[in-house]
């Protein structure tokens, strides 16, 4: 009897795994011939040479991978994370040469700037040059306005461009937009610049080279000269008399390209192949050697200023790690570096994703227990993608199986369960990032608060028989505007953002700004804040700053 119920059992599960195979797109006379041949083949799995069984359901593991992924996140985690992370920005405002940077610009837009501005914008694939018109903050909704730019691609043949060639380029091309706006007895034309690539920044017009990366060839013999020399005598040869008086990053383009529109805007996040984020903080926060050299005229004019945050690099030893986290620092060229970035950036999104689809296929059978060739290099799983598998809610996921199949092709074909399981995979991976983006945030705009309160603490009141009289350095309706400029409302705080994965992956604005209403509830201090887009903001951040740079 016992051989018996011994192959009626093989048997059973072979008719079992026929009907799974049906599902799969295979007949079921494949599957029994498959059986028959191959008995081991249905209960087994070939990973690197060794024969795996599946430990676990698909379900099991999507469980685990919840409780992993957003375990930490929900109820009072993602608070206490937030305290850990508040601590961690605290600290480095006085110490860590590379993170929680002061910039040169401490002044905020007014909203009262008016005119037409030359922005450029140079990124690692396009070099953008526009005139710029402000209208002042009362034009509602036409407060700027791009009136003409043109972008011209960075090839990698310019690219190899090395030294000067680079920017006799890029001369050449601020020529073919200007040339008709100017006369030939014009005075210097101001400019604002976004550069996207690392600087020494001296002063708010002024920066050493430092290396481009990203193939660029342009530092080649200049390296350590300033930029805006560079960029003058460039444009001299094309008989432009211009002067670069505002540098600006990313970030910092994205907090001013909002705050001339709302007033109380204090922060500029960008969240797409990386992150970062800018805040306006008092000077009194930092430490004085954070500020490197500078003249004590600056420290007499900057009550505040604009803190590149280099947001990424935070979160060592504090952050909720997965396994696949552990795998994804461990495998990276600098681990540890930016422990963060992991965590929040489109970049490192789809990988964690990955390394978990990977673990699935070998333990619980996801994908028929094979993992599509192409899913087997680091980096393949593309975090737009998954993107584009989460906006397919539809109950056949037909989009999401059509988007998976096409870029990541194999011989045993995804079920609707597969592509559902990774889609959700996704969703845990995408939602802890929201979650921890929002801690982000929220931890600064306590710090915001919190260093706000010790600056007027500071703050010497002099009394009436007071024997210094101190110089009137603004008039009365500059003081005015400068004050408007930096009292942020305490009702709402404005979190200007952009790039593509706060922008564009389905559900993850909304799934952030929750988080953030959620912790800023609990919070002791008022008000609210706001993630609001900021489009354009290399262009008009760099139009603004220059707006703030040059006002009489």
């Amino acid at each position: 009897m016992q051989p018996l119920t011994s192959a009626m059992t093989t048997l059973k599960k072979s008719l079992l795994a026929a009907l799974k195979s049906v599902l799969r797109g295979r007949s079921f006379l494949q599957a029994l011939l498959a059986f028959w041949i191959s008995p081991k083949s249905i209960k087994e799995q070939h990973v690197n040479g060794k024969r795996l069984y599946p430990s676990r359901t698909i379900e099991e593991f999507l469980k685990e991978a919840e409780t992993l992924l957003l375990g930490p996140v929900d109820g009072g985690g993602l608070r206490r994370y937030s305290s850990d992370l508040k601590r961690q920005f605290r600290e480095r405002l006085h110490t860590h040469a590379e993170c929680m940077l002061p910039s040169f610009n401490h002044l905020l837009p007014t909203g009262k700037e008016r005119g037409q501005y030359l922005a450029l914008d140079v990124g690692g694939s396009t070099l953008r040059v526009a005139l710029v018109e402000l209208r002042g903050r009362e034009a509602t909704e036409r407060e700027s306005e791009i009136v003409r730019m043109i972008s011209f691609k960075i090839t990698p043949e310019i690219k190899k461009l090395e030294g000067m060639s680079f920017f006799d380029w890029m001369a050449a091309r601020i020529y073919d937009v200007i040339h008709k706006d100017i006369s030939h007895d014009q005075d210097i034309i101001p400019m604002g610049l976004a550069w996207s690539f690392p600087v020494e920044q001296v002063s708010l017009g002024g920066g050493l080279l430092l290396g481009m990366g990203k193939g660029f060839l342009a530092t080649n013999g200049l390296l350590g000269q300033d930029l805006g020399e560079i960029i003058k005598f460039a444009c001299k040869k094309q008989g432009l008399n211009v002067q670069l008086a505002a540098i600006v990053n990313d970030s910092s383009a994205t907090l001013l390209s909002q705050a001339y529109v709302h007033a109380s805007t204090r922060f500029g996040l960008i969240l797409g192949t990386g992150t970062n984020i800018a805040v306006h903080l008092p000077v009194s926060a930092f430490s004085r050697s954070k500020y490197g050299t500078r003249s004590e005229n600056w420290f007499e004019s900057a009550s505040h200023v604009i803190v590149n945050t280099e947001l990424g690099m935070f979160g060592k030893d504090i952050l909720p790690l997965t396994r696949w986290d552990e795998l994804l620092n461990t495998d990276h060229p600098r681990p540890d570096f930016q422990p963060l970035e992991h965590l929040l950036s489109g970049f490192y999104l789809g990988e964690i994703c990955r390394l978990a689809v990977v673990e699935a296929v070998e333990t619980a059978g996801l994908l028929g227990g094979q993992l599509p060739p192409s899913l087997q290099k680091p980096y393949s799983l593309d975090t737009e993608i998954l993107s584009r598998m989460e906006a397919d809610t539809s109950p056949t996921l037909e989009k999401a199986l059509e988007h998976f199949t096409t870029h990541y092709p194999s011989a045993t074909l995804p079920t609707v369960f597969d592509i559902a399981a990774i889609r959700t995979l996704a969703a845990f991976i995408s939602r802890r990032s929201a979650a921890l983006l929002a801690a982000s945030v929220f931890s600064l705009w306590e710090l915001r608060h919190e260093t706000e309160a010790e600056q007027v603490k500071l703050t010497p009141t002099p009394s009436n028989d007071s024997a210094v009289v101190l110089p009137e350095t603004e008039t009365e309706a500059e003081m005015e505007e400068i004050e408007a400029a930096q009292a942020a409302t305490p009702e709402s705080t404005k979190v200007a953002f952009n790039g593509s994965v706060i922008e564009h992956y389905p559900q993850y604005r909304v799934t952030c700004q929750r988080y953030i209403d959620d912790l800023v509830a609990r919070s002791e201090h008022p008000g609210s804040v706001d993630l609001v887009p900021a489009l354009e903001s290399s262009i008009l951040g760099a139009a603004v700053a220059l707006a703030c740079a040059t006002a009489k």
